[in-house]
């Protein structure tokens, strides 16, 4: 994961395809990741990875048709916002007081399943 120091502007990485999902992982993720196509899903593992806690991730899905899956550990708080038809699915409660990981999905068709481990 690429950090902010506060010094300079958050990057922001952009994933486009047109048919195809994509699958991220925590190393390759900046604070903020874009992910669009117009058929298929993100799929984001983020168990590996050591986000401090005062740490907020952002990640934006768009797509057509195409949901988001999330692993995350139990520590990590989980926003999700957006529209979507498929509803968001969070397999447990998260500690209070972690990181924060945001995903804003926007779609027709496809939810938001996050698993914690």
């Amino acid at each position: 994961m690429t950090k902010n120091n506060g010094e300079s502007p958050q990057k922001t990485e952009v994933k486009v395809s047109l048919i195809g999902g994509h699958r991220l992982a925590g190393a390759t993720l900046h604070e903020r990741t874009v992910t669009a196509s117009l058929i298929g899903g993100a799929d984001i593992d983020l168990t590996d990875v050591d986000i401090p806690d005062s740490a907020r991730l952002r990640i934006t899905k768009l797509s057509l048709i195409g949901g988001v899956t999330l692993r995350v550990r139990r520590d990590v708080r989980v926003e999700v916002r957006g529209l979507r038809l498929g509803g968001v699915k969070d397999d447990g409660p998260s500690e209070p007081g972690g990181p924060t990981v945001r995903i804003d999905a926007w779609g027709l068709v496809g939810g938001v399943s996050v698993h914690r481990s």
